[in-house]
């Protein structure tokens, strides 16, 4: 089998074995476009096909559109990777629990490794009465971030966070304008990703989102919880992506589709294109944790934009030594193989199957089955 038949056939049997609802696939290989297709639903109860140009709520795909701002503020001379966080946000100073203050960096934003809490920012009371963090401000919720206890010493650790929150907020802060107003000044509006913003340019093609169910995916609740292969509970508020007042995410609030995502990663892979220099992506891409290990599991560290492949045998991974790759709990994956001139673009309405289930292995192993 083609390429395209592999993928066909990973898209028609997840979905005929009601794993997943819909997906939208885009491959590049050296520049150009070996496989782009949408499978599926994009809205089983409206019975609404899956287009290439649906949009999605990108979750953590936002992450990396952000460290890319980030980057670019930095070449613009904005920002330093080596700054202190305090620089630009004088009064966040988070303690560790021995009560000291040590300094977090721009650099230990991006790469998770600034020991920021994953507790939650509100009281118990607020959690009984259901208060919507997202409505308490960038002020009030950077505020909440400082207070907690740091879990370990900035560089001494890697933790998933909030830590692109903040770099967010700070990346609004050094523009002048909010975080969806810089992303477009930086990023989005020179890469021409139109469908990418805090909000949704067109309901129309908005996908429903689904969650893992018992007998299948199912229609997701706002919020929505289901149990994930960590050993605790993830939560969706789909509801978001539609309220003006909801403070932008770094971390995980925008929307988008496939082939906007696809215009960041070819631009990472081709040097930086209009938005960032070369060398830059080069920082960018590399290994930005060597002294930890075990960002993603076995054999994976991290670079400024997402898991890095340290040891392919150990990973289990078919991808080359530095591919850089990540997902979204809403269902999506990407990778960036620039040894072998690999795009992977895979965004589904379904979560957790379509970022955390056996769906992911199946795309990248039929991309790689033909190299």
């Amino acid at each position: 089998m083609n390429i395209e038949q592999r993928l066909d056939a990973v898209a028609d049997k997840a979905i005929a074995e009601n794993k997943i609802v819909g997906t939208v696939l885009i491959v590049r290989k050296d520049g150009d476009v070996v496989y782009e297709r949408a499978h599926g639903l994009a809205d089983r109860e409206a019975g609404r096909p899956m287009t290439v140009d649906t949009i999605f709520r990108l979750s953590s795909l936002t992450k990396p559109i952000v460290a890319a701002t980030v980057l670019a503020l930095v070449d613009a001379g904005k920002l330093r990777l080596d700054a202190p966080v305090a620089t630009y946000l004088p009064d966040f100073r988070p303690r560790l629990t021995d009560g000291s203050q040590p300094d977090i960096t721009i650099d230990h934003l991006l790469t998770h490794t600034s020991g920021l809490s994953v507790a939650s920012i509100l009281t118990a009371e607020e959690q009984a009465t259901r208060v919507n963090r997202w409505h308490l401000g960038a002020d009030a919720i950077v505020a909440r971030i400082a207070a907690l206890p740091l879990q370990f010493a900035p560089g001494g650790g890697w933790s998933y966070g909030p830590s692109i929150d903040v770099l967010g907020v700070i990346a609004s802060r050094v523009s002048g304008g909010t975080l969806d107003d810089t992303i477009r000044q930086f990023i989005t509006g020179p890469l021409r990703m139109d469908d990418s913003r805090f909000g949704v340019t067109d309901a129309a093609r908005l996908a429903a989102p689904y969650a893992d169910g018992a007998a299948g995916p199912v229609l997701m609740g706002d919020p929505h919880s289901v149990p994930n292969p960590f050993g605790g509970m993830t939560t969706f508020d789909p509801g978001r992506i539609f309220d003006a007042r909801a403070f932008q995410s770094g971390g995980g609030g925008m929307a988008g589709t496939g082939p906007d995502f696809m215009r960041l990663l070819e631009a990472l892979r081709t040097g930086g294109g209009a938005v960032l220099k070369p060398e830059t992506v080069l920082l960018g891409l590399g290994n930005r944790t060597p002294l930890l290990a075990q960002s993603q599991g076995p054999g994976w560290l991290f670079s400024y934009f997402g898991a890095w492949l340290d040891d392919a045998q150990v990973a289990g991974s078919p991808a080359a030594i530095g591919t850089n790759r990540w997902g979204g709990i809403y269902g999506h994956n990407w990778f960036l193989d620039a040894e072998n001139g690999l795009s992977v673009v895979s965004m589904s309405n379904t979560g957790l199957e379509g970022c955390d289930g056996a769906y992911k292995e199946a795309v990248r192993d039929a991309v790689y089955a033909g190299l």
